[in-house]
């Protein structure tokens, strides 16, 4: 059983971690919040037996394994170094850092230290994502030539916070999103993307210069070009997960969220089939995989150094769009 130490009292943990960590059998003893009233609140909500104010009260509880970061993006650099040091495991959210060096730093801090660090990219987890990976890897649509991802949808109310209007915190939908839909392909593929172009959409939500919509192309080493569209402002967009192949298409629908939901069909000579899913909570995967990890098992679904890319072909998709020039992706490994 995995004992874990929360750093932040988010809404991302209220809405999906906490349970995910219980129901795969781990226990959560302690929680993080700068502010001592919202934290004693958080912890009595959620029946966490320790709310704590500062980073060093909660990596130096002896009864914390592994800790879950779900600050700001900002905050995560300082937050995962102090986690190693006090030897303790880490699932970070994305986007790992705000800058390449950092996330760099980040990961080496981790391995350095012996502990596992993990990136809470929560889509390798959905049977959709696993469906399309295992047909593609079957060699059921040939070879992979071209793909398109929507992850446009309306950020909901109580999430219009931080991510609107301030850019130091890594704010906008390219950091938010569009990091999610590169880790989404490379899972799918078992390829890299290597360069990039791009344009962003000011539609009025975002403030600060920050972009509430993009639309960017990636070359990947293969050859394949993948089409993301990210957004905040469009309410009824249905989001998608498509590879298109030499032999056949496979269509993702429904399938770029945080539910156990969507559909996949195959479309190649012999017509149309649905493929079997076998949904499960995409945290709860993440974590299976995490604690088998720590024991020794294998690796996370998403790893330190995958995080990197993620964050690279972002800040990539960035450079590209406010340059209007093609910009190389560069994790620098």
């Amino acid at each position: 059983m995995t004992r874990w130490g929360l750093i932040g009292a988010s809404t991302i943990a209220h809405e999906w971690v906490i349970d995910a960590i219980r129901a795969v059998g781990g226990e959560i003893v302690s929680v993080m919040s700068t502010s001592a009233e919202r934290g004693a609140k958080y912890a009595a909500d959620h029946n966490i037996p320790k709310s704590v104010t500062t980073l060093e009260a909660l990596v130096g509880d002896p009864e914390v394994d592994a800790v879950y970061i779900s600050t700001t993006n900002e905050l995560h650099r300082d937050q995962v170094f102090a986690a190693a040091r006090a030897g303790k495991h880490i699932l970070c959210e994305k986007p790992l850092a705000t800058s390449l060096e950092d996330a760099r730093a980040m990961v080496e801090a981790a391995r350095a230290a012996g502990v596992v660090m993990a990136t809470n990219h929560h889509l390798r987890g959905a049977a959709t994502h696993r469906a399309i990976r295992d047909a593609i890897a079957a060699g059921r649509i040939g070879k992979p030539i071209a793909a398109r991802i929507c992850h446009a949808g309306y950020l909901p109310e109580h999430l219009q916070g931080w991510r609107l209007d301030k850019p130091e915190a890594g704010g906008g939908a390219i950091l938010d999103l569009t990091v999610h839909d590169t880790d989404a392909l490379r899972f799918v593929l078992g390829e890299d993307p290597v360069e990039a172009i791009a344009f962003t959409q000011h539609g009025g939500m975002a403030k600060a210069g920050l972009e509430d919509a993009a639309m960017s192309v990636l070359r990947f080493q293969s050859g394949l070009i993948a089409h993301f569209h990210d957004g905040f402002t469009t309410k009824y967009a249905v989001t998608a997960l498509e590879v298109h192949g030499s032999e056949g298409s496979l269509l993702g629908s429904h399938c770029m969220t945080q539910k156990p939901v969507g559909t996949v069909i195959l479309r190649n000579a012999e017509g149309e089939q649905s493929l079997p899913l076998d949904h499960r909570n995409l945290y709860e995967n993440t974590l299976i995989a995490f604690d088998a990890a720590i024991a020794g098992n294998g690796k996370p679904l998403c790893t330190g150094e995958d995080g990197l890319w993620s964050l690279a072909t972002g800040l990539a998709v960035a450079k590209a769009a406010e340059t209007g020039a093609t910009a190389k992706i560069e994790p620098g490994l």
